[in-house]
């Protein structure tokens, strides 16, 4: 067994014993028809551990604090799925050019206060962001979480991640790319 699949095997036991604030129980997994149509409305494709996330454990309602977003389809009373939120926020910073939104960097869980933990799906292991707009610029609202997906759901399994109790101290890396992957935003 790949350490992939290790960690999807412990993701999955850990999915169906917890439960996040608001989730009754765990969604199905999307099927591939869905996530095809959530990478073309997107225009990228996401990383395949997300993929794998969303395809065979289920569609959001695991993971940290408030667990993942759905990915495309929003539940009757739950939060806007990650898709929506992706192209909700694009658009925002369209309109508010000082508050870009980068390109690829999908929002995959809402922490509260408008903080958002996202993939970068630009880079081949999906590094996390956290995007924490109580900032005074947009050149301050971005942090990596983890430089890999891997990372930030081992974190998560663990107990090691910086919203837990014994971490809260703990000072994220801003988030270097911002200013590249915001360029020709802020330019138009």
């Amino acid at each position: 067994m790949t350490e992939i699949e290790q960690l999807l095997v412990r993701v999955s036991a850990e999915a169906r014993n917890s439960r996040p604030w608001g989730w009754s129980s765990l969604p199905e997994p999307v099927d591939e028809a869905t996530l095809v149509r959530a990478e073309s409305a997107l225009g990228f494709s996401v990383p395949p551990l997300l993929a794998a996330l969303y395809l065979r454990i289920g569609d959001g309602g695991f993971g940290p604090e408030y667990g993942l977003l759905p990915l495309l389809d929003s539940p009757p009373s739950g939060e806007p799925a990650a898709v929506a939120q992706y192209l909700a926020h694009r658009e925002s910073g369209r309109q508010d050019p000082d508050w870009p939104w980068p390109d690829g960097v999908l929002p995959i869980s809402h922490w509260g206060c408008g903080m958002y933990a996202c993939v970068d799906c630009r880079t081949p292991d999906g590094t996390v962001l956290l995007f924490e707009p109580n900032a005074d610029d947009a050149d301050d609202a971005w942090y990596v979480d983890a430089p890999t997906l891997t990372d930030w759901l081992r974190a998560w399994l663990d107990g090691t991640g910086w919203y837990g109790e014994p971490n809260d101290d703990t000072n994220l890396e801003p988030w270097s790319d911002f200013r590249t992957r915001t360029a020709s935003t802020r330019a138009s």
